[in-house]
C-alpha cells in the first residue's frame, strides 16, 4: 500500500500538494482519489486533519453536476441515522457495500478486458457455421442450375438442329 499523499491547506484556503510541489484544486484531489491514491489534508498552521472535510467538499461539488449519487431521500436517511444507535451500523454497512461493489466492478472490468483481447473469439463458431450454410446454398444453387442447364442445353441442341424459320412459318 502506498503512503498517503500529504496536502496542506493554507489560511487562504489554497491547497498545496507536498509530493508534487504545487498548488492543487479540489478537482485535482478528486482525480488523485479516483486514481486510487490516498490523500491526507492537514491545516498548515494547526496540523489538524481536514481530510474528511475536504472529501465531503469534493462529494458536494460532484453532487451538483449531473445525476446525483446521493439523492434527497438518501441524504435524509443518513441525517436521521446520525446520533442514533444505527449510526455505527450504517457506517459499516456503507463501507462494506461500496467495497463489494468495487470488487464486482473490478471483476467485470477484468472479464471485459479478456473479452476485448480476443473480441472475435465468441463469433468464430458462428462465422464457421454461416460459411458452411453459405457453401451449402451455393452448392444447391449450382446443382439446381446444372440440372436446368442440362435440360435446357438438350432443348437448345434440338433448337439448333432445326432450320431457322422452320418453326415460324405460320406467323
Amino acid at each position: 500500500m502506498q503512503p498517503e499523499r500529504l496536502i496542506r491547506k493554507y489560511s487562504n484556503r489554497r491547497l498545496y500538494d507536498t509530493s508534487g510541489s504545487r498548488h492543487v484544486t479540489l478537482d485535482d484531489l478528486r482525480q488523485l482519489v479516483v486514481a486510487g491514491e490516498k490523500i491526507k489534508v492537514v491545516d498548515d498552521k494547526s496540523g489538524d486533519d481536514l481530510t474528511r472535510s475536504v472529501l465531503l467538499q469534493i462529494i458536494a461539488e460532484q453532487e451538483q453536476f449531473g445525476v446525483p449519487v446521493l439523492n434527497s431521500d438518501v441524504l435524509e436517511m443518513v441525517i436521521r441515522a446520525y446520533g442514533g444507535p444505527m449510526q455505527a451500523l450504517l457506517s459499516r454497512y456503507l463501507e462494506q457495500a461500496f467495497t463489494t461493489m468495487l470488487r464486482q466492478q473490478e471483476a467485470m472490468q477484468s472479464e471485459m478486458a479478456k473479452a476485448l483481447q480476443t473480441p472475435f473469439a465468441p463469433l468464430t463458431e458462428l462465422v464457421r457455421k454461416n460459411m458452411e450454410a453459405w457453401e451449402q446454398i451455393q452448392a444447391a444453387t449450382r446443382d439446381a442450375l446444372a440440372g436446368r442447364a442440362g435440360k435446357t442445353s438438350s432443348k437448345t441442341q434440338d433448337d439448333t438442329d432445326k432450320p431457322q424459320g422452320a418453326g415460324n412459318k405460320g406467323e
